[in-house]
């Protein structure tokens, strides 16, 4: 089922509609052809922090990392052709392939061991820095072999490199499995002949075949549907909450839709603890008077779900617990109105004032439309929001995070002492005690324990699910839902027609 509610119609009429015309599906034996939501920029690079759609595709295909997600969310190769886990689960040794960075000299271990140190150097600014307490050392052992040395077993290890993020870009160049050629907003992309070929003019040839390539543009929300409902793109790759408005008003049939049943974090982060909203029992009552559901049906999209608990259900397979649910779980949306009422009257007796409450989310219409529905139900509450841009100062700022991996301390680790979130001593120490435990029961529990206090302490108003969307024509078969959010371009096969 697939229909924008009355609100969301509403809010829509205001923006900009999409003005295409169908001029029929891209049919012509060639190159695969995709656009991103987002900018693709020649600068990009893991340790500029995050990446836009397009500059994640474009390194997962020119730098891929020592391993690589499949089409399925499944780890594969990368630069690294085999791996070995010692008994101990602490050490992690790969052999990388026979590769050549784009100067056309030999890829070595140690350029790869020396990329990879620097992104969890201490003044990088890399996305997943945080994500690696674990790693002791990362050395080449030989030419060809590198290891990384945990203080503790992480069986996620794997998840976190194969993400577009640690892709090797070493001085700024790639290896491949493709390579790379701009032209315009265009970028051309063509597999690495094979290096061991015999035949290397053969090689060549082959590499250069149109029907092997990747056209990949990056362009606004409005910009890639409409080259994917005029014909000029087979695929459309970079969907988020956000920019889901633009979809609705494209017209494009529901079953292009791939959505992705991505576990993470998606929800406003509290920046502060003065005034109201320094106690905990406030921020609390914040968070019980959303109306989730409604919130999120009135994007229409019957595949996101709204999510209560500070982690993700999804991964359990490391033996986390199960997520903690508030104590308001099991209440109706009336009854957490009048909690929560309690609570901010119960500040207001007592001749406080609360100042109306800063709100950083996107200025899309999917923004605004999520702002809508939040500044509604604070205003229940007698309270009064201001919508501002994300690189704002504000009271609250959203978070929309897929989890890297299955690591049931990554939200935690996320939401306390974090750039843009509050910090918990108690709760940081335990986290800092849970990575260094060898022990997997005594983790589970003390996972639990860190989640108690942060539940208790309330940084974080939980909404739903991340909503991660793609467009695929029928040419693509490749382009499948999947718990990681991300589709290697390369693996999209598309079909002969």
């Amino acid at each position: 089922m697939y229909a924008l509610r009355p609100a969301a119609t509403v809010l829509l009429a205001a923006t900009a509609a999409l003005a295409l015309t169908n001029c029929g599906l891209f049919g012509a034996r060639g190159p695969v052809r995709v656009a991103a939501i987002g900018p693709i920029t020649s600068a990009a690079a893991p340790l500029r922090g995050e990446l836009s759609a397009g500059n994640a595709a474009l390194l997962d295909l020119s730098a891929q990392g020592l391993v690589s997600f499949d089409g399925e969310g499944q780890i594969d190769t990368g630069l690294a052709e085999r791996w070995t886990v010692t008994a101990d689960g602490r050490s992690y040794v790969f052999r990388i392939r026979e590769a050549k960075w784009t100067n056309g000299r030999k890829v070595m271990a140690e350029d790869v061991a020396a990329t990879l140190r620097s992104y969890i150097a201490p003044a990088s600014r890399h996305l997943l820095k945080s994500n690696f307490p674990e790693i002791e050392t990362i050395k080449a052992m030989t030419d060809s072999v590198i290891e990384i040395r945990l203080s503790v077993p992480q069986p996620n290890i794997l998840e976190l490199l194969a993400q577009p993020s640690m892709a090797i870009v070493y001085k700024g160049m790639g290896w491949g499995p493709m390579r790379a050629k701009r032209t315009g907003r265009t970028v051309l992309l063509s597999p690495v002949p094979d290096p061991l070929a015999e035949d290397p003019a053969a090689a060549e040839a082959a590499a250069n075949d149109p029907a092997a390539s990747i056209e990949l543009v990056g362009t606004t929300p409005q910009g890639a549907l409409a080259r994917f409902k005029n014909g000029y793109a087979d695929g459309v790759i970079g969907g988020r909450f956000s920019t889901l408005p633009y979809f609705v008003a494209s017209n494009i049939g529901r079953s292009r839709l791939v959505v992705d049943p991505a576990p993470g974090l998606f929800g406003l982060a509290f920046t502060r603890t003065d005034g109201f909203l320094g106690i905990d029992a406030n921020r609390d009552a914040l968070s019980r008077a959303i109306r989730r559901q409604r919130l999120i049906d009135a994007f229409g999209l019957a595949e996101w779900q709204p999510q209560t608990t500070l982690r993700p259900a999804a991964f359990r397979r490391d033996g986390g617990p199960e997520p903690l649910a508030p104590a308001w779980a099991d209440y109706d949306d009336n009854s957490r109105l009048v909690q929560a009422k309690r609570v901010v009257d119960a500040w207001r007796a007592g001749g406080r004032d609360i100042d109306p409450l800063r709100i950083a989310v996107p200025a899309t219409p999917g923004g605004r439309i999520l702002f809508a529905y939040i500044a509604a139900d604070f205003a229940r509450l007698g309270i009064e929001s201001r919508r501002v841009n994300m690189a704002s100062a504000a009271d609250l700022r959203l978070i929309d995070e897929v989890a890297p991996n299955d690591d049931a301390l990554w939200a935690l680790r996320r939401l306390s002492c974090q750039p843009g979130t509050l910090c918990n001593r108690d709760a940081q120490e335990m986290i800092e005690a849970t990575t260094a435990n060898i022990d997997a029961g005594q983790r589970a529990q003390q996972v639990g324990e860190i989640e108690a206090i942060l539940a208790r302490y309330t940084p974080f108003i939980p909404l739903a699910s991340p909503l991660r969307w793609s467009v695929a024509s029928q040419r693509l078969t490749g382009l499948r839902p999947n718990v990681r959010a991300i589709h290697p371009l390369n693996r999209l096969i598309a079909l002969p027609n």
